[in-house]
């Protein structure tokens, strides 16, 4: 069984590099439903998800950590406290499922490392936190990957395209709408969102507007 999956969170005015393609409201929105997905996937697995936010918002199923301090700071105060494993992952992976993280969580190793785009890390899964630190931002895979091998820690590193499509940019919402089954797609399509093609080129539109996506 896993035990609690630390989920980082931001629920006012997220995912600005989305903003040629959705409102503010509409972003909130969106980010929570990539929340839902993501708490969705975690609980099919039996872990316990904990929600670490820069503002309180309202839920009666799962339990939530608010703090002011940035995420390598908040996280850092969490993983001495820990008496057992942790996992770590993003709010804006839709895509991730039950056998995403158990491919994860299984590991033999000290630990698990999912990057993600960019040189950034989306998702981690370490047996000993007292051990480890984190240190996101920039090419945090790289920086993690040292703060292991300095800890004398065994790792694995996954390769997972569910638990690798992040979405940040307008670009990944193509993932999302061809891959995703989650409320976050049904949220997209609700909005008017749809996969579209031309010349060989996969991208999507919006009610007649088109975004330059590929």
């Amino acid at each position: 069984m896993c035990p609690h999956a630390y989920i980082p969170y931001k629920p006012v005015n997220p995912k600005t590099r989305l903003s040629c393609v959705l409102s503010q409201e509409e972003r909130e929105a969106f980010a929570r439903a990539m929340l839902e997905d993501v708490i969705h996937a975690v609980k099919d697995v039996n872990c316990s998800p904990v929600v670490v936010g820069t503002e309180l918002f309202d839920s009666e199923e799962i339990q939530i950590t608010v703090s002011d301090s940035d995420l390598n700071q908040t996280l850092n105060s969490l993983l001495p406290q820990s008496s057992g494993a942790m996992l770590i992952i993003m709010a804006d992976l839709p895509l991730a499922d039950a056998p995403s993280i158990k491919q994860v969580i299984s590991t033999e190793k000290d630990m698990a490392i999912v990057p993600g785009r960019g040189g950034g890390t989306n998702v981690i899964f370490i047996k000993e936190p007292q051990r480890f630190h984190v240190d996101y931002y920039g090419t945090s895979f790289l920086k993690h990957v040292k703060i292991a091998r300095d800890a004398g820690l065994s790792y694995d590193v996954i390769d997972s395209f569910r638990l690798h499509t992040d979405i940040d940019e307008k670009e990944d919402l193509v993932e999302l709408l061809a891959h995703g089954t989650g409320v976050s797609r049904t949220y997209l399509e609700g909005l008017g969102f749809f996969l579209s093609e031309e010349k060989g080129r996969v991208g999507v539109e919006r009610q007649g507007r088109k975004t330059e996506t590929e």
